[in-house]
């Protein structure tokens, strides 16, 4: 047997926790000592306390441990409930390191504020392009990794699907947005994930559909470089171009992002977004 020190040691838990455990009759000792009260646990039992540990980490109070232990979850289903939990609090983690990213892009934004290069935009003419696309729905712009989340997935399956069908990509991969509320006050946008074809033939029922994205008379257009959760200096640096040069942004925008190189390393990322503009005097 082990004493309540070494029990808890061994499960890594707290002693004070233990005690606890005992009380609410969650996990009694396997022996209390008359004379001394001292606890004494043997190693079976750190079965059951690995078990009230990972119900725990699920989120379950302790009144539901107690219910589902009295019910004998099996093996199968606790392993079931960890992967879920696990990829819940995964999730979580690539959430929160993507804030992060921003929280440090935007600082970086702020030092700068005054000194912004818009040297490198350049503004030209976009023509029309024949696109297969597929289509998603994300929260907004104020989510950022709901529009990742949504439309990242969708360039391999369309690349599956123009392979299937034996339909030739003609250009960089596009990325555009357009709103899409579904109640007043609503921000969310329909994310569209589109590669040129070209005059190519496509099937009727291909799984994608096929459009022609109009052109762009004049388009203020600038190289981001390094990942898409921070694209927001690049777009920084273009309204402030389009304010200086006294142009103005084309509503509803249609703006448009073109990944001209995407290697696995984020930060090597090279994107030329393209907002169309109104121009007073073409510069």
């Amino acid at each position: 047997m082990f004493s309540i020190g070494e029990f808890a040691g061994l499960g890594r838990v707290s002693v004070r926790m233990l005690r606890h455990y005992d009380a609410i009759g969650l996990l009694r000792p396997a022996h209390v000592d008359p004379h001394s009260g001292y606890r004494f646990y043997t190693a079976v039992q750190l079965r059951l306390l690995n078990r009230v540990t990972a119900l725990k980490d699920l989120g379950f109070s302790l009144h539901e441990v107690q219910t589902l232990i009295d019910e004998k979850v099996d093996p199968a289903e606790l392993r079931g409930m960890l992967r879920l939990r696990r990829a819940e609090l995964a999730a979580r983690m690539r959430q929160d390191t993507a804030r992060l990213a921003q929280v440090d892009a935007r600082l970086r934004m702020i030092e700068s504020e005054g000194h912004m290069d818009t040297g490198d935009v350049v503004l030209k003419s976009i023509p029309a392009i024949r696109v297969a696309q597929l289509s998603g729905t994300a929260a907004g712009y104020d989510h950022p990794t709901s529009i990742t989340e949504n439309l990242s997935p969708l360039y391999p399956r369309l690349m599956e699907l123009l392979e299937r069908h034996r339909v030739a990509v003609t250009g960089a991969p596009i990325a555009w947005y357009e709103p899409a509320p579904v109640a007043p006050g609503d921000e969310t946008i329909r994310v569209h994930a589109a590669v040129p074809v070209g005059s190519a033939e496509v099937p009727a029922a291909a799984g994608f559909e096929v459009v022609t994205l109009p052109p762009m008379e004049y388009a203020a257009t600038a190289l981001h470089h390094g990942p898409m959760s921070e694209a927001f200096r690049t777009g920084q640096k273009l309204a402030t171009w389009i304010d200086d040069n006294g142009h103005r942004a084309v509503e509803p925008g249609f703006a448009r992002e073109v990944y001209l190189d995407c290697p696995d390393d984020l930060d090597r990322w090279v994107t030329e977004m393209q907002v169309p503009v109104r121009v007073t005097t073409p510069t």
